[in-house]
């Protein structure tokens, strides 16, 4: 289906004709189209391009003003010169109902496809194998998921990648410890939820971490063996590897949980950690090598770069090799990177990892560039995101100091949610209640983290996110709620009332500003893909319900003077549950048509 034109774009491109008509040698000149809050548009590209030209900005505009085609079939009503040289457009009303059928018509609410969509890999959430997911995996998993939903839906063909931690010394230690005592993991998980089997598989990798730490602390023949043991894992031993294969399972019944919890989906096939690059370490060092980007220091393979170096002014390089021999995060990023440009065919790779690794994927990155694994069309690019932050302003911790564990933040997000629905509905029965405490209180954790700019911090605060006022998704969801009520009485009564737009009615002015919020969909969900900002979305869908609540104060739907009327407003409830809906969808928040 061919792009829905916003009346953004039709009035640009309606500006950009008048220009060139008016100053044939500034063709090429963008008039600076944006909303403002003197007219439905303001163009104020006349101001620089008359200081360019050496003329008078206002008699720029009003040549600029007589080009345009004003009134008629047009979408621009009026145009008029203000300030030093600035131009207020005014559209019709039948334009803007025009353009929200046609939006409404396609079954992608005008969000167009991407010119040129490639293959992108996405790098996101990395939990550790053996270890319980926390806080600290929230913000990754969170953003990469959006990410993932908001390129899918601009036609790119996306990859996702699990890199968990599934490889490294302390498998040693734990592989040796379940040869000594086999039955550690033995369970069974009949009839029992995927929750109930991930909490208990994180139960037994928690026993076993701590007996199998606890005895290589202080048994020295323990150490040695569990030390032999990391040899035979990384060489292939079948023993070995069957167990660490049952590790890597236990801990995969865990993700699960946590995954089905936070209602992000998780494959199987998208879960390619650490191990999965190990016979490719070496090679990738000595392509490194013999290409001289990489150099022995002190025994050491490294990679040196001019403007990176230490407090004392030394050059800290990226260690590709250890001086033993042995290879680190370094080696099998870079060794991902070679397998997800030749094997995936990535033409971008996005590392959704904190700001605290910026430093590390800059050599990294740079790493692959001199050896020419990236390149002008392969790029890699690191999303860095903030911290979460308590109350108290400091990183976020339980009262004891420790990091807190992801699937109790969870449940009590469920819980504080539960209450705001028993509040809204004493009558609902606790199998709703759950369902929608679920939608809310996930939702509202979401939300949070997606609607603050993804390389700021913020502040974890249950009570303000499960808050039915403010900039929080259980205020849009209300919203969608509301409209969504109202469409069940529109068809419940005995003549029932049909969604129509109808371009010859006069709008309210809470009726335009609801219709104009409306055509932007397109344009930010375009905006928020491009640019790797999933809050630019959720910020619109704020402003979107925001924009519904005078609506629905002065315009009744329902009980309006005539039927057309009716049908128009229906029609603008109908497209903005419609695209709070999709806009949620992108984020990963369900939108209960009843809370």
């Amino acid at each position: 289906m061919a792009t829905v034109p916003s009346l953004a774009a039709s009035v640009h491109q309606r500006l950009a004709d008048a220009l060139s008509a008016a100053v044939p040698e500034a063709a090429s000149a963008d008039p600076l189209l944006r909303r403002s809050d003197r007219a439905d548009f303001q163009a104020n590209g006349m101001l620089a391009l008359a200081k360019k030209l050496g003329g008078n900005p206002r008699e720029l505009a009003a040549r600029v003003a007589e080009r345009l085609e004003q009134g008629g079939e047009g979408p621009i009503g009026r145009a008029e010169v203000s300030g030093p040289g600035f131009l207020n457009i005014t559209v019709t009303d039948t334009a803007i109902l025009r353009t929200l059928a046609a939006r409404a018509a396609d079954g992608r609410l005008g969000v167009p496809y991407a010119e040129r969509p490639g293959t992108t890999v996405v790098d996101y959430s990395q939990p550790n194998v053996a270890k319980e997911m926390h806080v600290g995996h929230l913000r990754s998993t969170v953003i990469g998921d959006a990410l993932v939903r908001l390129l899918e839906h601009r036609g790119e063909k996306v990859i996702r990648r699990h890199h968990i931690g599934d490889w490294g010394t302390q498998f040693g230690m734990l592989i040796q410890y379940l040869i000594e005592h086999p039955h550690e993991l033995d369970h069974t998980e009949a009839e029992r939820s995927a929750t109930e089997q991930g909490e208990a598989a994180m139960s037994r990798l928690n026993r076993l971490y701590k007996v199998s730490r606890a005895l290589f602390d202080s048994d020295e023949g323990f150490k040695e063996r569990a030390r032999k043991r990391v040899v035979e894992l990384q060489g292939g031993d079948e023993e070995t590897l069957a167990l660490w294969h049952r590790i890597v399972d236990e801990s995969l019944l865990y993700f699960h949980a946590v995954y089905e919890m936070l209602d992000v989906e998780i494959r199987d096939k998208d879960v390619v950690g650490e191990s999965a690059y190990n016979d490719a370490l070496a090679e990738t060092c000595r392509l490194l090598e013999e290409s001289g980007v990489a150099v022995r220091s002190e025994g050491a393979l490294c990679v040196f770069f001019d403007d990176i170096r230490g407090q004392d002014g030394q050059p800290v390089p990226l260690i590709v090799q250890k001086a033993d021999g042995g290879y680190g995060y370094a080696t099998t990023d870079l060794a991902a990177i070679r397998n997800r440009v030749t094997a995936l065919g990535a033409d971008t790779i996005l590392y959704v990892v904190d700001s605290r690794q910026a430093l590390h994927f800059r050599m990294v990155f740079e790493t692959a560039r001199r050896a020419g694994w990236l390149t002008d069309e392969v790029t890699a690019l690191h999303i860095p995101f903030g911290t979460v932050l308590g109350k108290d302003g400091k990183p976020f911790k339980t009262r004891e100091g420790e990091s807190v564990r992801l699937m109790d933040l969870l449940q009590e997000a469920v819980d504080r949610a539960a209450a705001v629905v028993r509040e809204k509905d004493a009558s609902l029965a606790d199998a709703e209640v759950a369902a929608r405490a679920a939608e809310v209180g996930i939702g509202a954790v979401k939300y949070a983290d997606l609607s603050t700019s993804v390389s700021r911090d913020y502040v974890f605060d249950l009570d303000r996110m499960v808050s039915l006022n403010g900039d929080t998704s259980v205020y849009i969801q209300y919203a969608h709620a509301r409209i969504t009520s109202i469409i069940r009485r529109a068809a419940g009564r005995e003549a029932p009332l049909t969604a129509l737009a109808h371009p010859e009615l006069e709008l309210a002015p809470a009726e335009r500003a609801l219709a104009l919020h409306l055509d932007e969909f397109g344009a930010v969900v375009q905006a928020a893909a491009e640019s790797h900002e999933p809050h630019k979305l959720a910020g619109y869908l704020y402003g979107l319900a925001t924009a519904f609540t005078p609506f629905y104060d002065q315009c009744p739907v329902l009980q309006a003077e005539t039927r057309e009327l009716s049908e128009n407003r229906l029609f603008l409830c109908e497209l903005t549950a419609r695209t709070l809906r999709e806009g949620m969808r992108l984020l990963g928040i369900r939108t209960p048509d009843r809370l």
